[in-house]
């Protein structure tokens, strides 16, 4: 017969990835994993595989539970720059609050982290970074029909330039930014690119 898990993968996968987005893959051991979970090494390479399969399971878990919904709101929200600034705003309150406060975001950690040098973790940076800059592009796209960007704005740049911002939200929060500092420094970016 085969052998029957005692355990919920999913829930397990939840833990590693919260494990993994607050320490990072360096700073984070087996036994780390092991401890957090409670199972044993033999469960989780058996469901799992190694360290760093579980890292791109963990990682997959993040954007498809934090960054894909956040896109499409913002993608669907139909109100342009309200949209943008909306985003930002709970990007900020993410952040800088709650229960995942100062931790950051598990994909800009690893964009900054070893993580990255690992090229299905790169790939998933790269489609991440692509979705982002799509969604923004589109609430752009309906703020310039409104009449709500300056003549000559290029949707697409403005788009690049706040996805970058956002990283920079995303690591100066883990550095200890407050969230007013960081609310002042998105207001001062989207009025200089013409977006407030």
């Amino acid at each position: 017969m085969p052998d029957v898990k005692h355990f919920d993968p999913d829930t397990a996968l939840d833990t590693v990835m919260r494990l993994f987005w607050r320490q990072g893959v360096a700073a984070t051991g087996i036994q780390d994993i092991v401890t957090a979970t409670g199972l044993n090494r033999s469960s989780l390479y058996a469901t799992f595989g190694g360290k760093q399969e579980l890292y791109r399971a963990a990682l997959r878990r993040y954007v498809g539970q934090r960054s894909e919904p956040a896109f499409s709101r913002l993608a669907g929200d139909g109100r342009g720059l309200p949209a943008v600034h909306d985003f930002f705003a709970s990007l900020i309150e993410a952040r800088c609050s709650g229960a995942y406060a100062r931790w950051g975001c598990m994909v800009s950690n690893a964009h900054a982290g070893g993580e990255n040098s690992d090229p299905e973790v790169r790939a998933a940076l790269d489609r991440h970074h692509q979705r982002l800059r799509e969604a923004l592009r589109t609430a752009l796209v309906t703020a310039e029909d409104e009449g709500q960007l300056k003549p000559g704005t290029d949707a697409g740049a403005v788009a690049e330039a706040l996805v970058l911002l956002a990283y920079g939200v995303n690591l100066r929060s883990r550095a200890g930014a407050d969230a007013r500092e960081l609310t002042r420094t998105v207001t001062g970016a989207l009025e200089a690119l013409g977006a407030a």
